[in-house]
């Protein structure tokens, strides 16, 4: 099978000569696939040479029909031979012939408020709740992670409704002795609660709001943000490249124009660097220094090199210039070279098309729960290690939404 694209406008345009069968269906969905990773929302598939479609070959057209439905692209099969129309048409698939519902004009989109370059990649700012703002919460105490002693009095219920977004150490569950051996990371944001249990088993669980359904975290500690996000970015890595977390974090801070910012992004991840508890903190059998070598390992798992590339990352967390107060005994540095202190959580999906714009936050949170594999979830870090440090977790491109922290409440004994 010979495939050949071209730009036409508004449109990709590719052009498919040979035999749609089970031997040449991978090939063309991986042609497809790169098109819409690439950026390309709206394609006419030329058909004119294609002398047969098998049934492999027509879940292949299918997948890419709904899947740019769903973010409002279009899909469509052009100039198709006699053997494509009559299958198509058999096959109850007349809507994939230009002229369909997925062949029609793109959707007017809303301007962008402004655009800036950082880092040598483009962002596209929508101002989308101009009177939005957030209010930061420290639930809890961090310091027994340290020494892997956290009791039962530490531990608080936290609800995650589609206002509130946040990280912790957490678990589903009836309260501490329910959980106790299974608490571990866990981050929320529209309405979704996602954690990996320290149990052993390593598969990360999680709860979506549905209708009178509100996720609860049991926590030993969170850092939530609860109100309303300003600003959308849209950004696309530079040329050949990815903006890395800590330039996620700067343009965030210099869109807000504010010292301290909260963040949602959904971006195609270039590899994602963290670590994650592999023992509950709630369970630490009489260890009094868990975190030193070689005890660490037992505890830690750490990715010793760029993990869930090409996936679709949700990553949760706060960024900030001013590491102090409430926020300091939960923000670590970004980068060695960095001003900026955070703390990110991130859950890696399996990847899915993000529609263009300014997208809101809890129906683009819900689809990847609804229609994604949930992979892994980690405690983002910068890995600065001499020689053999992976430095940090890279962002193809992608959607954020930011709001600036007026003030952070603590609410612990």
């Amino acid at each position: 099978m010979d495939i050949t694209q071209r730009e036409a406008g508004d449109y990709l345009e590719m052009t498919v000569a040979g035999r749609l069968d089970a031997a040449w269906a991978d090939h063309l969905a991986r042609a497809l696939e790169e098109a819409v990773r690439g950026g390309a929302h709206r394609i006419r598939l030329d058909m004119g040479a294609v002398s047969y479609v098998s049934s492999v070959g027509l879940r292949v057209l299918l997948r890419f029909f709904k899947q740019l439905q769903r973010i409002q692209g279009s899909f469509a099969v052009v100039n198709p031979s006699e053997a494509v129309r009559n299958v198509l048409e058999l096959a109850g698939l007349g809507a994939l012939l230009a002229g369909g519902a997925a062949g029609g004009a793109p959707p007017t989109a809303l301007a962008a408020a402004r655009t800036v370059e950082h880092a040598g990649a483009r962002v596209d700012v929508y101002d989308v709740a101009p009177a939005a703002t957030l209010r930061g919460r420290v639930v809890g105490d961090p310091a027994p992670l340290a020494t892997v002693d956290f009791t039962a009095s530490q531990c608080r219920r936290v609800a995650c409704p589609p206002t509130i977004f946040g990280l912790g150490l957490g678990a589903f569950g009836e309260g501490f002795d329910d959980c106790r051996g299974r608490f571990g990371e866990f981050l929320c944001a529209g309405g979704a609660a996602v954690y990996l249990p320290t149990d052993g088993g390593n598969v990360p669980d999680y709860m979506v709001a549905a209708g009178a359904l509100v996720p609860q975290v049991s926590a030993l500690y969170a850092l939530l943000c609860e109100g309303g996000c300003r600003w959308v970015a849209r950004f696309d890595g530079p040329d050949g490249g990815a903006l890395p977390l800590t330039a996620v974090a700067e343009v965030s801070l210099d869109i807000a124009a504010a010292d301290t910012v909260g963040l949602v992004m959904v971006a195609e991840s270039a590899g994602l660097i963290g670590a994650a508890l592999r023992r509950s903190p709630a369970h630490a059998d009489g260890q009094s220094s868990p975190f030193a070598h070689p005890a660490i390992r037992e505890w830690l798992s750490y990715t010793p090199e760029r993990a869930y590339g090409r996936s679709l990352a949700l990553v949760v967390g706060v960024a900030t210039r001013t590491p102090q107060g409430a926020l300091e005994p939960l923000v670590r540095p970004l980068a060695a070279a960095s001003a900026l202190a955070g703390h990110f959580h991130a859950a890696a999906f399996t990847y899915r098309p993000l529609q263009k714009g300014p997208i809101e936050v809890q129906p683009t949170v819900s689809a990847l729960f609804d229609g994604e594999h949930l992979e892994g979830v980690l405690h983002l870090v910068n890995d600065d290690r001499p020689i053999v440090g992976a430095g940090q977790s890279e962002f193809l491109r992608g959607a954020c939404w930011i709001g600036s922290i007026t003030d952070v409440t603590v609410e612990h004994d």
